[in-house]
């Protein structure tokens, strides 16, 4: 039997260039005042930081030479210590880079509205397709036509259908016989006649460099008169996104950025280079794999996770549109009963929290995390509620409804059967213990917020045992 324990090592979202920032500016902590010399080490810092999260050098120089011209011509708050003051100024610079605001996807034309997705080979565009069209659906309650006229890769046609389904959006069907040019034709007089809110059209991968696929994306763009044309960046290619990016913008007037992968190792390059050197806004983040994980674009969010500053109006917004409230009041009025709290309930919350991303998602928004030790940090993986919740399902019905009967003998059945170890099955029953404690102390109207304390329980130095 696999025996392992409930941590795996993962990166959060920009924690590569976030630890190295924060080191940064530890150096100008407890400083009386800011002056040129003894902030000359943390801009030394500062941009190496930035150079090894492959950060653009002209971002990096405009950065720099923007934070230090503000720093040394700016009063210091007296609410504020020096350091504090500093990083206020890093923030609102590292902000301005990223596009100062966030610029919302454009709907505002005769219907259908049509988007066109395009980039490079494997930045995970047909992808994107699918969760814009279902935050388009789910948000604006937009009426929503998805179709490929990516004829080159067989299984293309067939991954969009699957993901138009998943999100609950229609697909139009083409062919690997037909040309794209044709294809997106039809699909824009269906969606008319049809009267849809949104076409959203996805391109082949192509190069930059291919002369003729580059042709022939100019011709789809012509035909279709987009309003908005989405360039689909894979984060992990840092500046490089920045610099292909460029080169599209040659043949097409792109209007926006979608950065895929952010949930992986990233170093943050293309992040902060992308905007700057195109001046192309971002428009959303690709933060999982799942059809909901998709961000809006908030520039001075995005630094302040950078920063470690956390992000509580993202994770307010998170709860608000992915929790499901009809369940919680269900729960809420079962333990106003005094029906009281069991492993079921549990189960069901550990999967709410799946919903708004797991747990990487959640604790890179809240404040402080810049100062969690790595340790801990390493130990923490969106895995954990799988396992967690692998752990319960080896349970007997009369356990999860009963939890207080589960001891030795029963603790070692469960564990064989999830594949856990022992400790696993005590640091679980001990959160639910916590948890059960807060839903005790509940009183009307305030579950949501009992389950965000449950939350930051579940990801707590105790949790962990340290």
């Amino acid at each position: 039997m696999k025996q392992r324990a409930l941590n795996f090592g993962r990166e959060i979202m920009f924690d590569n260039l976030s630890e190295k920032v924060s080191r940064a500016l530890r150096n100008i902590s407890g400083q009386g005042r800011i002056t040129a010399e003894n902030i000359k080490e943390t801009l030394r810092e500062l941009r190496i930081a930035l150079l090894d999260a492959d950060v653009a050098l002209p971002v990096v120089v405009n950065f720099i030479d923007r934070v230090k011209k503000a720093a040394l011509g700016r009063e210091v708050n007296k609410n504020l210590t020096p350091s504090q003051s500093f990083l206020s100024i890093v923030k609102k610079e590292m902000t301005h880079a990223m596009g100062a605001v966030n610029t919302e996807i454009n709907l505002v034309t005769q219907p259908p509205a049509v988007i066109l997705i395009a980039g490079l080979q494997g930045v995970g565009k047909t992808t994107s397709v699918g969760k814009i069209g279902k935050f388009l659906k789910e948000k604006y309650t937009k009426k929503v036509l998805v179709v490929s006229s990516d004829v080159y890769r067989p299984a293309a046609i067939k991954q969009l259908e699957t993901l138009a389904k998943e999100a609950e959006i229609d697909f139009f069907p083409s062919e690997i016989t037909e040309k794209p040019i044709e294809i997106v034709k039809s699909a824009l007089q269906f969606a008319k006649q049809k009267l849809y809110d949104v076409l959203i059209v996805d391109t082949a991968g192509r190069m930059h460099i291919n002369v003729v696929m580059m042709n022939e994306i100019k011709q789809i763009y012509d035909t279709i008169n987009p309003i908005e044309t989405l360039f689909i960046v894979d984060a992990m290619t840092g500046q490089d996104a920045a610099n292909a990016a460029k080169a599209f913008q040659e043949k097409i007037q792109l209007t926006g950025i979608v950065l895929t992968k952010v949930d992986g190792d990233i170093r943050g390059g293309a992040a902060l280079s992308v905007r700057h050197i195109t001046n192309i806004p971002i428009k959303f983040l690709g933060v999982g794999e799942k059809q909901q994980a998709l961000e809006p674009f908030y520039p001075d969010r995005i630094a302040s996770r950078i920063l470690g500053m956390g992000d509580v109006l993202s994770l307010i917004e998170d709860i608000e549109s992915k929790i499901d409230y009809a369940q919680t009041e269900k729960l809420a009025q079962k333990i106003k009963q005094g029906e009281g709290f069991n492993l079921n309930d549990f189960m069901c919350q550990l999967r709410q929290m799946s919903d708004m991303g797991g747990i990487h998602s959640i604790l890179e928004k809240m404040p402080g995390i810049g100062q969690l030790p790595e340790n801990l940090k390493n130990q923490i993986d969106n895995k954990l509620l799988i396992d967690m919740e692998s752990i319960i399902k080896s349970m007997t019905l009369k356990e999860r409804a009963n939890p207080e009967i589960i001891k030795g003998s029963r603790k070692r059945r469960i564990a064989q059967g999830s594949g856990m170890q022992m400790q696993d099955i005590n640091r679980l029953l001990k959160h639910f213990d916590n948890m059960r404690r807060l839903m005790k102390q509940m009183k009307t109207g305030s579950l949501p917020k009992k389950m965000i304390h449950g939350i930051e329980g579940i990801i707590s130095k105790k949790f962990f045992g340290h």
